[in-house]
């Protein structure tokens, strides 16, 4: 099985046909859904013909239709009978909408995940309170009660919008992670946080002595709690208590030659052992996280990814509940921050999307972060053949992965596109402090026949939008007449770099595969670079 890997594609399938039984050890993952929207359109019932709203509102998530009743009907026959019983009691109690479409695509995959875990191995399941009653309830059915660890709140923001005020309900600030082990023999690190509120004021209420050192600590009794005869000495004047020590004479001299214990001004009174602050672990972290905040716009982790989780956030998880070497895997990877992490604290990983858009930011960050990481990406077209077949099925993967592969931004735009399927920017004037952009224009054509109309209305667009270049991005060669009417828009001429750009540009998707790229101003990347990682994490074994 290889490891360290982007798989573009159902994950579903890629579970099936690449991941072995029992063969990862943590599983994180995050699977898209919109909770912004109102809990009630979650509950309508679907006529077959979903309103506009309905289709803006759950753009993420799935419906109802030929494939989740087929997912539906796989579940209720296979041999998962606890999660197909609990999956027909929600869809018989709920009906047939948003929410049980959800749940039948994510029942069928979460039995995959608890195939591929090694009886050793945990899952982290993050979801919001829209939803996460009812996985757990799946989790129940699949991994079974006795395997359920922690239900865990992550508090990601402080709440003070102003948007509450004008509210009928209390700021949803939370988001839920369902934690499940595979087996008893699933393996646990405690995690702990030096740096937190309460800790520190426990520190700055008990620790008060300070040692010859600077070394804060606090006095703790050697009584012991039982009468001790064998206990009961002197030491270096000071007498014994009633119940002696708690500790040998030879264990007290040792501690002693440490300077771990408290010799009060007065013989009078009693011996105490040195307890310093610097040698607690912190405060141990509970089911309750609130000292990881969401990704504020100032960040610099931060790259403009919408659902992008905190690293340290995914950093808990995999130091809690794996071990350096071990796979971790993320089916529904986004912008990879789950895979940064593993691979930060010395982990292995599998990353799985089924949108080249995820694929390409992931492949990018990670270059970015770990320069010399050999990353194999598979699924996505390497010849023409596997282009064309992409076409076929999926028109739209194949533009977004069209668009990545010549280094273009989508455009983004909902609706029509208006002759625009993505973006490069270009530095085309200005100067170093303050350079002046524009936008080269990208139309994908897919489809098996191209003609000269398509050059005019790229020119049109282009024209339309005040841009100095377009680019004709096809399937199929072009058309003699297509290239002639391509040469006869003429050049941008750039003062700036001193050279003649073509003003159409023709490329064929056999043309980008070989290297070709369009001959263009110097481009602005289209994402945030990850910080590069210097350091790598923690890397001692699990207890």
């Amino acid at each position: 099985m290889d490891t360290n890997v982007l798989y573009y594609g159902d994950n579903l399938d890629i579970l099936r046909h690449y991941i072995p039984d029992e063969s990862i050890d943590l599983i994180y993952l995050d699977p898209p859904f919109n909770s912004q929207a109102t809990y009630n359109v979650l509950f309508r019932e679907e006529s077959g013909a979903s309103s506009h709203a309905q289709i803006e509102a759950f753009e993420d998530t799935w419906h109802w239709g030929d494939a989740t009743a087929q997912a539906y009907d796989e579940v209720l026959r296979g041999p998962h009978q606890n999660v197909a019983r609990m999956l027909k009691a929600m869809i018989d109690g709920l009906g047939h909408n948003q929410v049980t479409a959800y749940l039948v695509m994510m029942a069928i995959r979460l039995v995959e995940l608890h195939r591929i875990l090694k009886p050793t191995g945990c899952m982290y399941l993050h979801c919001d309170p829209t939803a996460s009653h009812y996985l757990k309830i799946l989790l129940d059915a699949d991994f079974g009660p006795a395997n359920f660890r922690n239900e865990i709140t992550w508090k990601r923001r402080q709440g003070f919008t102003s948007a509450v005020h004008e509210s009928n309900r209390y700021g949803n600030i939370t988001d839920i992670l369902l934690f499940y082990s595979k087996s008893a023999k699933a393996r646990f690190r405690p995690q702990y946080n030096k740096d937190s509120k309460e800790y520190q004021e426990y520190v700055d209420k008990f620790f008060t002595l300070v040692d010859n050192d600077g070394r804060k600590y606090q006095a703790t009794s050697l009584t012991n709690p039982a009468y001790r005869p064998n206990l009961i000495y002197e030491y270096k004047g000071y007498k014994a208590p009633a119940n002696g020590w708690m500790i040998t004479k030879e264990k007290m001299e040792q501690w002693d030659k440490q300077g771990r214990i408290h010799f009060p001004a007065s013989k009078n009174g009693r011996l105490r052992r040195k307890s310093y602050a610097d040698e607690l672990k912190g405060m141990p972290i509970q089911n309750l996280w609130d000292d990881i905040d969401q990704l504020g716009a100032g960040r610099t982790e931060r790259l403009g990814y919408p659902t992008q989780k905190p690293l340290a956030l995914l950093e808990r998880i995999i130091n809690a509940s794996s071990n350096p070497g071990d796979i971790v895997l993320d089916p529904f990877c986004g912008c990879g921050t789950a895979v940064h992490a593993a691979q930060k604290l010395g982990r292995k990983w599998i990353g799985i999307d089924v949108t080249f858009l995820a694929i390409n930011l992931i492949e990018s960050r990670m270059k970015g972060a770990f320069p010399e990481l050999d990353i194999k990406v598979i699924g996505e077209p390497a010849d023409l053949t596997s282009a064309r077949d992409l076409a076929r099925r999926n028109k739209k993967q194949f533009e977004l992965w069209a668009l990545m592969r010549l280094g273009a931004q989508p455009s983004g735009k909902k609706g029509a596109d208006r002759g625009i399927d993505g973006l490069i920017p270009m530095i085309v004037g200005g100067s170093a402090g303050k350079p002046e952009y524009a936008r080269a224009i990208v139309s994908v054509k897919g489809g098996e026949h191209v003609s000269a109309p398509m050059v005019r209305d790229l020119k049109g667009v282009l024209d339309r939008e005040g841009e100095p270049i377009g680019i004709l991005l096809t399937l199929t060669k072009p058309t003699k007449d297509m290239s002639t009417e391509a040469a006869s828009s003429g050049f941008y001429e750039s003062a700036l770099w001193q050279k003649k750009y073509p003003r159409i540009q023709i490329i064929t998707i056999e043309d980008l595969l070989n290297g070709k790229r369009p001959d263009l101003p110097s481009a602005a990347s289209p994402f945030a670079k990850a910080p590069l990682e210097r350091e790598r994490g923690e890397t001692g074994r699990m207890l």
